[in-house]
């Protein structure tokens, strides 16, 4: 894998001006190093290319921040929707123009009750491209 360019975590990318206070509690996370189907090296990546949607479809509701590498590289451009003290998502097979659907499944995350982002109302690419729900640390923690 090549990361050129790409930082850590690019916190400058994240934003939240949105009035609901919850909807900042989630954060899309979105693989900038992601390549297109084709393996192309050309810049911008295809990942970058993802997030620079998020953050448009965003519109400032939802903090979009662009991270290095999910380590899903066979399943192509990545993301992930996190919330504090809640599951976090991972989802793959996403194309360019995803963001509009990572920021729905944030909007629906966000007015979750349970922690859970709910499958009704979940946009397809989020139900077809889940690559895993991983338990907020709390739970984990309280079972040992």
């Amino acid at each position: 894998m090549d990361f050129d360019d790409n930082l850590p975590v690019a916190s400058a990318d994240a934003s939240c001006d949105a009035a609901d206070a919850r909807s900042c509690d989630v954060t899309i996370l979105v693989c900038s190093s992601c390549r297109d189907e084709t393996g192309s090296d050309a810049h911008p990546r295809a990942g970058a290319q993802l997030a620079e949607h998020a953050r448009l479809a965003a519109n400032g509701e939802i903090a979009v921040r662009s991270v290095e590498c999910l380590g899903n590289c066979k399943r192509r451009l990545s993301a992930a929707l996190i919330r504090d003290g809640a599951w976090s998502y991972v989802f793959g097979d996403l194309n360019t123009n995803s963001g509009d659907d990572l920021v729905a499944g944030a909007k629906l995350f966000a007015t979750s009750t349970d922690g859970l982002i709910p499958w009704r109302g979940r946009p397809d690419s989020l139900k077809r491209g889940l690559i895993a729900r991983i338990p907020p640390l709390a739970l984990i923690k309280e079972d040992t």
